[in-house]
């Protein structure tokens, strides 16, 4: 039987998950959104995620609210290294809210203009933000003593964390192309399903480029594969699904596809967290001495007890809700005189 600390860590791992495949297409959505011609195609896409892109955020503040409690010491750790970055991120979210809301209260086309612009930025930074994180949390971040942060905010601008940063970009895009082509039809519908293809090419480049620098840059990710070397069937598991992508959109199977998608985000969240383990955010100054783990950082047992027993009845809630909403909310997008 696993112990409360790991429970805690696989448990933040599950939202974490849920926050990259739900959010993961609307911020994809977002980044397409100047590829769209036109105010029509502009308006399927916001309408597309209109139900959604809301409680798709709720994970995002569930793990933070999770982190914060089960582990207090990462949490302050975290957040004071990414404090900039965070409230980069903070505004970035609220303003890609701002303009799903505002864009369509006036007619202008320079108003509107304006909002689309504003919507496309905020969700491409949302997104290469959350790749930027990822990446430094492999890699390490300068924490020393106390768990203090002693860098700068562009001491986490390194080329690996840039470049899973733009690797979580051009993913975020493929799962929102095909989120795309399940909620259009018609030409607009076409011309999605060309930028499937567009989107899964660079993404592969960047995948394979970045799992090269990962073995090359941070050797340590691969450290807990020798320990458990089940691990491996996982790696060839996300190879699969990142390979039928292409093979369901040729066979005309987008459901598929999307579900491959999930999988191969839901997989690449998973190795994170298993290279990472039992760190919960990696000293690059001494990481034996400085790290902070899932034991050295936690709550009390009796805390995390509390919380594990808060969780198991909350979580079927989140879960309900989130069903009910996509079943409420499924099938092609309709323009009506109450759209975004």
């Amino acid at each position: 039987m696993i112990d409360l600390n790991v429970f805690w860590f696989i448990l933040l791992g599950v939202l974490l998950t849920g926050y990259a495949i739900l959010d993961g297409f609307d911020l994809g959505v977002g980044s397409l959104h100047l590829f769209a011609k036109g105010d029509y195609e502009r308006r399927i896409f916001l309408n597309s995620i209109g139900p959604v892109w809301d409680g798709n955020e709720v994970w995002l503040v569930t793990f933070g609210g999770a982190l914060f409690a089960a582990f207090p010491a990462a949490y302050a750790a975290a957040f004071s290294g990414f404090y900039l970055a965070f409230m980069l991120l903070l505004f970035a979210l609220i303003f890609r809210a701002v303009a799903i809301e505002f864009r369509s209260k006036r007619e202008s086309r320079v108003w509107r203009s304006f909002w689309d612009g504003a919507f496309f930025l905020a969700s491409a930074v949302a997104a290469v933000l959350f790749g930027v994180a990822v990446g430094n949390m492999m890699q390490g971040i300068p924490i020393g003593p106390g768990g203090e942060y002693q860098g700068t905010f562009f001491d986490l601008l390194r080329p690996y964390p840039l470049l899973v940063g733009a690797m979580t970009l051009v993913m975020f895009c493929m799962h929102g192309s095909i989120y795309l082509y399940l909620k259009t039809e018609g030409d607009l519908q076409e011309k999605v399903r060309h930028w499937i293809w567009g989107t899964f090419g660079v993404f592969l480049v960047f995948y394979i480029l970045t799992t090269i620098f990962t073995l090359v840059a941070v050797p340590s990710a691969i450290r807990n594969f020798e320990k458990y070397p089940w691990v491996w069937g996982l790696v060839v598991l996300n190879v699969l699904a990142v390979a039928n992508i292409p093979r369901s959109i040729y066979k005309g199977m987008p459901g598929q596809a999307f579900i491959s998608s999930a999988c191969t985000i839901a997989a690449l969240i998973f190795l994170f967290g298993f290279a990472l383990f039992p760190n919960l955010v990696t000293s690059s100054i001494d990481p034996e001495k400085f790290s902070l783990t899932v034991y050295n950082a936690a709550s009390s047992q009796k805390t995390l007890a509390i919380m594990r027993n808060i969780a198991f009845l909350g979580m079927p809630f989140v879960l309900a809700y989130t069903t009910a909403i996509y079943w409420v909310f499924r099938g092609k997008v309709r323009l009506t005189r109450f759209s975004y």
